[in-house]
């Protein structure tokens, strides 16, 4: 239950009438606080993020959003928050579909005040445990679970960095790995998402051979738990960083859609205030999911002329995909100060400033990949690890200042 033992109610209903009559049949309940009333399904959701009740009593009929359009959007946004759908249609049809979109009870019109207490009190249980659950799992083993430390509250929405790089080998799984393990350095939960279901070896990076992926989160990903996403997913304990990774075998990536994908990517994004997503360096369904949802994309590229020409065209195709070009930072990785092709000379040619510069140190970066092991963990001192930490301040401080209304939308 809440702090003060009592069970905080907000009521939503479009008569006013209505929501007087409930709020008097509360009023004389010890262990009920009416927090607050709502005229619209709009206005429910907002009041919810605002008050953090732990019952939601909602009317299904209403002018603007009805009541299981709201009660959906309240469980994504507050999930321990608890909602009984009140009807003066006892319909199995509306049950069932209440049912599906997050309500913990059903009851019929008029209400019997004796049966909506005790319906409260099950929903307040629920919340209760719901709530210790969320204060104890992955926001407090992530990042400790105290204000400033880098994790999420409930109903708070974190940030997706895509890690793209339209050619292979420039290294974007050893800095996705890295950058997670900077960005955790830092104090902030962060997960790294495998999107390159065929062939990924993200959690390889990490030495970790996980028996559940991404696979088993994509079949049920319009109905996924806290739990359930912590179960398969790997915490790495030399970091702290939370892996999801690609199935074992590449016919397995066959049964994720691009649309499941970017459903499991939304919802860890509510559990983690920083999620990193490795991807494939095909324009594939997934590739274009993980774009999609981004909030920031890291386009990668090295030295040669197929890196440059291709991170090229994928720059003059990101308006058509959606992406402005503030949501861009250009990384050049393997930068070796002996060849002629200089971060100036693309930076001209692309009229776009590179963000990082990862230096080439094949002595740090082979031997860490080698013994799957993140090398900021061993060498942090190194100006290639320097360079990634950079790069792990300037996305938080650029996520920070640019994205939090694009956030939101999402």
């Amino acid at each position: 239950m809440a702090q003060d033992d009592k069970i905080h109610v907000l009521i939503v209903d479009d008569v006013a009438e209505t929501r007087e009559n409930i709020r008097k049949l509360l009023q004389f309940d010890a262990q009920v606080e009416v927090v607050g009333a709502a005229r619209t399904g709009a206005e429910a959701v907002e009041l919810a993020i605002e008050s953090q009740p732990d019952v939601v009593l909602m009317d299904i009929n209403m002018p603007d959003m009805d009541g299981i359009s709201a009660t959906e959007s309240i469980r994504k946004k507050v999930p321990f928050t608890q909602i009984i759908i009140l009807s003066v249609q006892g319909d199995p049809n509306y049950m069932r579909r209440a049912m599906l979109a997050g309500a913990r009870d059903f009851l019929t019109k008029p209400i019997d005040v004796d049966e909506l207490s005790a319906a409260i009190k099950r929903a307040g249980r629920v919340a209760s445990n719901e709530k210790e659950k969320l204060s104890t799992t992955v926001f407090a083993t992530a990042g400790g679970g105290r204000p400033g430390s880098g994790t999420l509250l409930p109903g708070d929405q974190g940030h997706v960095v895509t890690i793209f790089s339209p050619k292979g080998g420039t290294g974007k799984t050893s800095l996705t790995a890295n950058l997670a393990v900077a960005i955790r350095k830092l104090g902030n939960a962060v997960a790294a998402l495998d999107g390159n279901l065929q062939f990924g070896d993200l959690s390889f990076f990490f030495n970790q051979q996980a028996k559940n992926s991404v696979a088993d989160l994509a079949t049920r990903a319009q109905e996924l738990d806290r739990e359930v996403v912590s179960e398969v997913m790997i915490r790495h304990e030399g970091s702290g960083v939370h892996i999801l990774a690609a199935p074992m075998r590449p016919e397995y990536a066959d049964s994720v859609s691009g649309e499941q994908f970017a459903d499991v990517v939304r919802y860890i994004s509510r559990m983690f205030p920083y999620v990193l997503v490795d991807t494939g360096s095909l324009l594939n369904d997934l590739t274009l999911a993980a774009l999609d949802v981004a909030d920031l994309v890291i386009l990668m590229m090295t030295q040669d002329i197929p890196s440059i020409k291709n991170a090229r065209l994928f720059l003059d195709l990101a308006d058509g995909l959606g992406i402005s070009r503030n949501q861009i930072m250009l990384v050049m990785n393997r930068y070796d100060k002996r060849r002629s092709i200089t971060p100036e000379r693309v930076k001209d040619n692309f009229k776009k400033d590179i963000d990082a510069i990862i230096p080439l140190d094949e002595k740090l970066v082979v031997p860490a990949m080698d013994r799957g092991e993140p090398f900021l963990l061993r060498n942090s001192a190194s100006p290639t690890a320097k360079a990634i930490s950079d790069l792990a301040e300037l996305v938080i401080t650029k996520l920070k200042a640019a994205i939090p209304a694009q956030v939101e939308a999402r």
